[in-house]
């Protein structure tokens, strides 16, 4: 009998489980292709994480079929800014943070704008001219999550970025960083990219800049995170699935980012 309670038990157990992953299939396919619903709060002056929003580009709906722009969204900006909020005097906005299209006017309302996997990254001529105009009138982008092909998950990683980045700049060049930047200084002292963790790419990270005018001794225009996936590590930070330590190199980064783009 007590077997048998036992065997009903696991039974029930099972069946439980696959009742939930049915549900969760049935959310997942309802769900693919949807933006994921975004509630914008109004400009009062503090520090809002501003996550920049495109269409995307063929097979950008792998992760849990949102939309490449919302890879992350909004998890990773909420862990993002309680770090910031604790470490720093900024005083950010920690449960809202604003989702714009690359010629909302309201962007230029935010100095600093986030966008993630450039490889399915797909912009109109309108865009492209307001995003021009947001850089040059001051603005600072940081760009992370793709990798050049094959490894893009089947994005179109380097190649894609440029591509787009050029119809935003023609002449824009980027080049590599080290760690002797002002940007790896703004905040935390990084001095090394061997700190730096990898969640799932191979190899080591590479850190691209874009410099207004082109000119390294000037402003940093954008900020590029190339092969790696440092929004990751803030998403999953309390879930246990990485080492504290790892999660707290990648939140430097960003705490570093944030740092640069509102005193440059």
């Amino acid at each position: 009998m007590r077997f048998r309670n036992s065997a009903v038990a696991i039974a029930a157990g099972l069946l439980c489980l696959t009742v939930v992953a049915l549900a969760q299939g049935r959310l997942f396919f309802e769900a693919y292709g949807r933006d994921p619903e975004t509630n914008n709060i109004p400009y009062d002056g503090r520090f809002t994480f501003a996550r920049l929003k495109y269409t995307t580009g063929p097979g950008g709906y792998y992760y849990r079929g949102l939309p490449a722009w919302a890879h992350g969204y909004d998890t990773a900006e909420r862990n993002l800014m309680k770090i910031l909020n604790e470490v720093s005097y900024l005083g950010p906005h920690i449960e809202e943070g604003n989702v714009l299209a690359l010629d909302d006017p309201e962007l230029c309302k935010y100095p600093v704008a986030y966008l993630t996997e450039a490889g399915f990254w797909t912009m109109t001529d309108k865009e492209a001219a307001a995003f021009r105009a947001y850089l040059l009138k001051g603005g600072f982008v940081i760009f992370d999550d793709f990798r050049p092909v094959p490894y893009d998950h089947g994005g179109r990683g380097w190649e894609n970025f440029e591509a787009n980045m050029r119809r935003v700049l023609p002449d824009a060049r980027f080049v590599d960083l080290d760690p002797s930047h002002p940007i790896f200084h703004s905040f935390f002292e990084i001095d090394s990219f061997n700190i730096v963790p990898q969640f799932y790419d191979v190899g080591r990270p590479v850190f691209r800049g874009l410099f207004e005018g082109n000119d390294p001794t000037k402003r940093l225009m954008a900020m590029v995170n190339l092969s790696t996936d440092i929004a990751n590590y803030w998403e999953f930070s309390a879930t246990g699935f990485r080492p504290i330590d790892e999660s707290n190199q990648a939140y430097k980064l960003g705490v570093n980012y944030v740092m640069y783009g509102m005193t440059h």
